[in-house]
Order: C-alpha cells, then structure tokens, then sequence
C-alpha cells in the first residue's frame, strides 16, 4: 500500500507509510491485532477524501481495499495500534480511556512535491482493544453511517474535521439495545491526538512522555510557536494559545450553522481543533438553544447554547496539563483567556457572512441577537429561515418575504426586524449580499431524519439513499431540485429519534 507494488491497486507511485506516533514508543500506545469481519460489502465511500489518499474513485471498491479497510488485511508498512489517553466525561474525570473500538494503521505519506499532505489513516470498528473496558471494540452500521455523512457534510460547509474515507458493513452480528450488524468507517485525519492525550501522562506524572507528545505535535503542526516571542516566549503557552485559538473558531462555526455536538467530553477535543467522534450529534430543526440533542446527557451539561463555555471548560483541564510544561500559571491563562476574544470575533464574522454583510458592521451583534430571540421564541426552523432569507435578499423584492415571515405564527417581531435589517443591505450592493449568503447558508444538512432514511435503506443493503444523500451534503449550497426533499422539513416522526452515546 506504500507503493505500486505493495498490492494496493489505485494508489500512486511513491506514496509511504510514515508512522510517526508508532515512533513515540510503547508509552503511547498498544500494538493492535486486527479482527477479521467475515464477507465486507462496501456500504458508501467517499471520492473527495480519496482523493486526499492519491485514490482513484473506482479503487476502494477492489476487495483489496476491502479487506485492508475492515482489518482483514494490514497493509505492508503500516503498525495497527490504539492510543492511550484519559479525559473529563460529563464534568468528572474519568481516568484511562483509550481507543476502545478504533486501530491506527498508521500514517500514509504523499510523495514529495506532492499536493496532498499526510494523513493519519484510523479504522472504527475493528474490534477489542485494550482499552474496550466493557465494550466489544465494533461499531454498528447506524453509527458508522451517521459518522460517515457528518464527517463529510461539515468538511463541505467548511468546518474543521476529521474526514470519512468509506463505510464498510458485514452481516457479523452485534448486539447494543438489540441485535444489528457490524460496519467499520475509516476515518482520515492528520492526527488523531485528543486533549486526553496531554490529560493522561499529565494525571500520571508522567511528564517526560508529556513534553514528548508535546514536542511531536508542536514540531508537526505548530512549528511557529518555537519563534512565537508572545506569551515570554514559551513554546507550550504558546502551543496551549493556538489550540485555544483554533478550538474558539470551530465551535463558533458550530453554533453558526445550528451543529450540536452532544458529547464533548475532553477525549472527544482534538488538539488540531477538528471536530471529532460524531456519536449523539444533531444539527438543529426548531431553533431551541437550549436543545439537548444526547439522551444520555441527563443534566444538559452539552446543549447546544452552552457548548463555547464547555469548549472553553475543556482547553482549561488541556491548560492544567500543560502546566507541567508552561511552568509559570500566569502564562497559562494568558494563552487560556484569547478564548474570550478570538470566540466572539469568529462568531460575528460568521453570523456577518450569513447576513450578506462582507464584513462585521456596527449594530450586527444587536441585529443577530434580536433575531435569534424571535427564532427561538416560535422556534422557527433554523437552516430553513436561512436559506429562504438569502433567497429573498437575492429575489429584492417585497413580495417575496413571504416564505420568510409564513415560518413565524406571530409576525409581530419579524416585521420590523426585516425592516431594520433592510436598512442595513441599503448600503451593501444586493447581489453581493445575496451571492454571500447563498454561499453562507446551506440548503442542506445532516438532519436526524435524513440519517434515519439512509440507514433504514442501507439495513436492506439498498445503498442508494445514502449516495443520494452524500451528494447533496457535499455541495450543500448548490440547489439540486431533483433531490429538493432533502431540504424539506422534518416530518413528525423524527421528533421521535433519540440519539445517545451508544449510538
């Protein structure tokens, strides 16, 4: 698989398998020995994030790649392992976690000169670990699906995050609240390393592996905090500041687009601020901020409004790790506190292009705050008012706010924000405006319902709804009319779909 001749078919000349975590040494990880899964059919796959493999569209469907991709096979050149790290789970430490159900093969290396860059190649779903605790190490064909499609929708709407190279299912039996089949999604990602990882060696007093593991991802992925002169100096404040950084404009993507994670607990924080582990995530219908898309999430500590200071929660317990490292408290916090700024200048300047402003304009934060009011009070379907707002800005004429205001029962409060916020377009040409937002405001999103569909047909092995919906979600501003009941509103029975962290 690391080159032509490795019995790979598709991949391009030169490409490598690095294996640079593997490297770290026995501290860090467990080696792995894959679980076959008997008859692998392929279930879905993506052509984009082949691409970023050096794959043609039609090689992953060779049983050569299905077999490497459902662990029936180890690639020459690749280390199958799973990682080690701890984290906070719902508030409270949780000690030793780990990768309870997930293999690193290892790290695929593009040649040089090469457009693409490595990419960390991780299997969910091929069985026990060490670190299974009381699981069985498989993932179910729901779960797999669902990870699948978000994966790849939030890359489209320009979300960081980890991506999904396929599904892969089997008849193999595995049975959660009832018996369902098995299904591995192979997810791609230029590292995997969570905050727990820094958690775990930290708990431990383990701090030579701690500024090890601190030193591979600053020397891989953030080489300009060795000469960043702020914060002293001091490349782990530094290090602990652009984390931060990065983790503030992705939550404030989040909570742009309406997406509930639903479980972010430390383990689930990616230290190269990606969004990571779609288990109980949900992207919001009805605007309700203070929705709780997990059931497992009894006290609400994960809904959706409160997900910025939850972020925010998490990079303190990722900052006390670090300590070790950063030695002085001040310097901590100092990285800690850029939260507070870099979150609502992100989140403005998302709401801005949303609004068809081209930058943030005096008086926005009021005019979004007025309307997130009104859609929370009627709970008026979030992407579905976005959507035909830009359509109306687009259209410029009065008559066609009516889509916008038939999704308000009381338009008492719509109708002078409409007035208000034409008084802003009045000084932004309207084409711009209208141009922005249609690129700003997706028609289509992973609701609960349309995963619902796909994996219904998928579970009588008709893959056709979930190439369907793939299609859509990886161009989710185009308008696609043959596939328009993708974008429709969610019909009664999805208010009946409970998603938890065993899904």
């Amino acid at each position: 698989m690391h080159d032509t001749s490795s019995g790979a078919p598709g991949l391009e000349p030169g490409w490598r398998w690095n294996n640079s975590f593997a490297a770290l040494g026995p501290d860090f990880y467990t080696p792995m020995r894959l679980q076959p899964l008997a008859a692998p059919y392929m279930v879905g796959h993506s052509a984009q994030a082949a691409r970023l493999l050096g794959l043609g569209p039609d090689a992953l469907q060779s049983p050569a790649w299905l077999d490497f991709l459902v662990g029936n096979q180890v690639p020459d050149g690749a280390q199958p392992l799973s990682s080690v790290y701890s984290g906070h789970q719902f508030g409270v430490w949780a000690g030793q976690l780990g990768d309870g159900r997930a293999a690193l093969l290892g790290e695929l290396q593009p040649p040089a000169g090469h457009t693409a860059s490595a990419q960390e190649i991780q299997l969910k779903g091929s069985g026990l670990t060490p670190y299974s605790r009381m699981g069985d190490g498989r993932a179910v064909l729901r779960s797999s699906i669902r990870e699948f499609l978000c994966s790849e929708a939030m890359h489209a709407l320009g979300i960081p995050t980890t991506r999904a190279l396929c599904v892969i299912g089997s008849d193999h039996p595995v049975y959660r609240e009832q018996p369902e089949t098995a299904a591995v999604v192979t997810r791609l990602a230029p590292s995997f390393i969570r905050f727990g990882h820094f958690e775990h060696f930290c708990h431990h007093d383990l701090h030579a592996q701690l500024r090890q593991l601190a030193d591979y991802v600053i020397d891989r992925f953030y080489p300009q905090c060795r000469q960043d002169s702020r914060l002293n100096g001091n490349p782990y404040a530094n290090f602990l500041q652009a984390v931060t950084e990065r983790t503030a404009r992705m939550v404030a993507q989040w909570q742009a687009v309406g997406f509930c994670h639903g479980v972010m607990n430390t383990d689930n924080m990616s230290i190269l601020g990606l969004t990571i582990d779609y288990g109980p995530f949900q992207f919001l219908d009805g605007f309700d901020p203070g929705h709780i898309c997990n059931h497992s999430d009894n006290q609400g500590r994960y809904a959706f409004y409160k997900q910025p200071n939850v972020a925010y929660w998490n990079l303190y317990c990722l900052g006390h790790a670090l300590l070790p490292l950063v030695e002085e408290q001040e310097l901590a916090i100092a990285a800690l506190e850029t939260f507070k700024t870099v979150f609502p200048q992100a989140f403005d300047a998302c709401m801005a292009t949303k609004l068809g402003f081209p930058e943030v304009r005096d008086g926005q934060r009021a005019l979004a705050e007025d309307l997130l009011r009104l859609l929370a009070e009627q709970r008026v379907d979030y992407n579905i008012f976005w959507r035909r707002l830009s359509h109306w800005v687009a259209q410029d004429a009065q008559s066609e706010q009516e889509p916008v205001l038939d999704l308000f029962l009381d338009r008492d409060g719509i109708d002078p924000w409409l007035l208000q916020y034409s008084e802003h377009l009045a000084h932004i040409p309207r084409g711009l405006a209208a141009n922005l937002m249609l690129k700003s405001n997706p028609k289509y999103v992973l609701r609960n319902h349309l995963g619902e569909l796909a994996i219904q047909a998928a579970q009588r092995k008709d893959f056709s709804v979930l190439g369907q919906l793939l299609q859509v979600l990886e161009h989710p501003f185009d308008e696609h009319p043959e596939l328009e009941s993708f974008a429709g509103f969610p019909p009664d029975w999805a208010a009946g779909i409970a998603i938890s962290c065993s899904s």
